[in-house]
């Protein structure tokens, strides 16, 4: 239930950037316009994420996921209601809002994990199932919005997502279990959860992931044509089929080796998209092959997290992961884009699969090996 909550609440998250994008092009009939009201959220929620996470660890989940639901969804719906013609002053500053007060629901949830699933390999399974569900947001948010945009405006695709968010969220942050949570140690003050050498090697790596989705989605955008969108939509599905598979198999790496030979699997996976792009049959088989990897990435992640966070920062740690893959995505959409310009279309490939390469050694050299069972056990 708590899950499925969860996905509920994460949802309009997923349309957020789409959706802006339309609705303010529709006000000013400007794309400029438009892109910076996305980069104003984007920005905004990066930088929200890891405070709201902070507060999260110091007061609790209920109170600031609803007080942040209820912001969020406040300027979502203020944002529907603007007249063509608003000062784009106006729609960034509401972009903003929306972005900073997005609520942490997925961070929360993966907070909880520990204490709703004894052992480890229960836990690990479990953040693979929340990494598939999470693709499962990403594949059906953005048609939603788009299809609700064109049917009932543009507005009425703003307002639905907020009170989806306002409503999804408040049943999460009341359910028994995120009411009582709290951290099981105190937090040190002025502690964060970067003050850890480990988490630092952690967000380090997301970050080189998300280099690898931005450029991935701008290489296929610009080598792909009309069948990008399709190509797109399968690089996800296979993420949500390794994320299904992974939770049966055990929930992902466990240790430093095998998350970087995780890693330089997705970076084989991407690099083999360049010669694969000539021909939309072998890309359609080969993206989807190369995006399996993610989600059990992804879980691998998040399951190091409990052990490589500070004591009382794990919702901020979470939200630090998040935070991390939205500054890859944007610095590897911007550096594939200027190389689509100097080199080729195909470029992207290659910087996608070089960062996951490059997190890949670092995983090696800076995350634990498994320790070896002691002498005499069987």
């Amino acid at each position: 239930m708590l899950l499925s909550t969860s996905i509920v609440a994460r949802l309009p998250l997923a349309t957020f950037s789409i959706g802006l994008l339309v609705h303010v092009e529709q006000l000013t009939g400007s794309y400029a316009a438009a892109g910076a009201a996305t980069g104003a959220l984007a920005v905004a929620q990066g930088a929200g994420g890891p405070l709201l996470g902070r507060l999260v660890d110091r007061r609790g989940q209920t109170v600031v996921l609803l007080g942040s639901a209820i912001v969020a969804g406040t300027a979502l719906s203020t944002m529907a209601r603007l007249p063509p013609g608003t000062p784009l002053p106006v729609l960034l500053a509401l972009a903003a809002v929306i972005g900073f007060a997005t609520p942490p629901v997925g961070a929360c949830l993966r907070t909880l994990i520990p204490s709703l699933h004894q052992g480890a390999e229960r836990q690990r399974r479990a953040y693979a199932v929340d990494a598939a569900a999470t693709e499962l947001t990403w594949v059906s948010g953005p048609p939603l919005a788009l299809a609700l945009g064109a049917l009932a405006g543009t507005g009425a695709a703003l307002t639905a997502a907020g009170a989806v968010l306002v409503a999804a969220t408040a049943l999460f942050a009341l359910a028994p279990a995120s009411r009582r949570w709290r951290p099981a140690h105190t937090r040190r003050t002025g502690g964060n959860a970067l003050a850890s050498a480990a988490m630092r090697t952690l967000v380090t790596v997301m970050i080189g992931v998300g280099v690898l989705f931005g450029a991935t989605e701008v290489a296929v955008a610009a080598s792909a044509g009309p069948a990008a969108g399709l190509l797109l939509g399968l690089w996800g599905a296979g993420s949500l089929a390794g994320g299904v598979i992974a939770a049966r198999l055990g929930g992902g790496a466990t240790d430093g080796r095998s998350f970087a030979l995780l890693l330089a699997a997705l970076a084989t996976g991407h690099l083999l998209l360049v010669p694969a792009s000539a021909g939309t049959a072998a890309s359609a088989v080969m993206i989807t092959v190369a995006g399996s990897m993610i989600a059990p990435i992804l879980a691998t992640a998040y399951a190091m997290v409990d052990r490589s966070a500070p004591p009382g920062t794990t919702t901020e740690a979470f939200a630090w992961l998040a935070t991390a893959t939205a500054v890859g995505t944007a610095a590897g959409a911007a550096t594939a884009g200027a190389l689509a310009e100097l080199i080729g279309p195909t470029s992207g490939f290659v910087l996608a699969g070089a960062a996951a390469l490059a997190v890949a050694l670092l995983a090696l050299s800076r995350i634990p090996a498994a320790r070896p069972a002691p002498s005499g056990v069987h």
